[in-house]
């Protein structure tokens, strides 16, 4: 699809493509056959990436329900290159994380979208319900600001051979941009990224270790994958 074409009418795949991103619980599985309607009649999509979307909602309707919520969690959650808060390809963990998340949820309330109360306003899911809510033109200009992020994350699901690598094409194709690899920053082992800096340099007191032997530490990270309320 060429960037100078006319932008089309394409909010209900929109909402579509952030329901195939969010948790694929009971419920969300439960409006699969909705959602592959919903592409077909809007039409917004080639035919091409119909064909790899159905493929996906195929999966995702005939899999495991355990294993696929595993799955999920195991591809989402488990790493930053294919993180769906966006951000955090951006900013990371950096300070300025905190405004720009301030000012996205801010441009959510201008146009009458408010997030649950355990949701981030950088969470993919939540972008496309926002965007679902804009014309075509701000629509597509929206989503080609976040075509790089989107091409990252599309590499790094297609290197993990994963089905919802289609999604991140469809966005791609939607901001009038073309899907393709791109090179991927080294991720550090996922204990490492999980680790918390040592303090102190492992000072001995009660309840602690002495100085340079390991401390048990346990750490739970939490994830919550719920919608945009409107």
């Amino acid at each position: 699809m060429s960037a100078f074409a006319k932008p089309v009418a394409a909010s209900g795949s929109l909402r579509v493509l952030a329901a195939l991103l969010s948790y694929p619980d009971a419920a969300m599985r439960g409006h699969l056959p909705e959602m592959r309607e919903i592409l077909r009649d809007e039409a917004a999509l080639s035919a091409a990436r119909h064909a790899e979307l159905d493929a996906l909602i195929d999966a995702l309707a005939n899999a495991d329900a355990l294993e696929t919520e595993a799955n999920y969690v195991e591809l989402f959650d488990r790493g930053r290159g294919t993180s769906l808060h966006l951000f955090e390809h951006v900013h990371g963990d950096s300070r300025e994380r905190g405004p720009a998340m301030i000012d996205l949820a801010q441009t959510y309330e201008k146009a009458g979208l408010y997030l649950a109360p355990s949701e981030l306003p950088d969470y993919l899911p939540a972008v496309l319900e926002f965007v679902s809510t804009q014309p075509p033109v701000e629509a597509r200009s929206f989503l080609g600001e976040m075509a790089h992020i989107f091409n990252a994350i599309f590499s790094a699901l297609q290197q993990r051979e994963s089905a919802y690598a289609s999604v991140l094409g469809a966005l791609l194709e939607l901001a009038g941009e073309k899907a393709q690899a791109v090179a991927l920053a080294a991720e550090p082992p996922l204990d490492e990224s999980w680790a918390e800096p040592l303090v102190f340099d492992g000072c001995s007191s009660k309840g602690q270790t002495k100085p340079g032997q390991p401390q048990p530490i346990q750490i739970i990270r939490k994830s919550a994958h719920s919608g945009v309320a409107t």
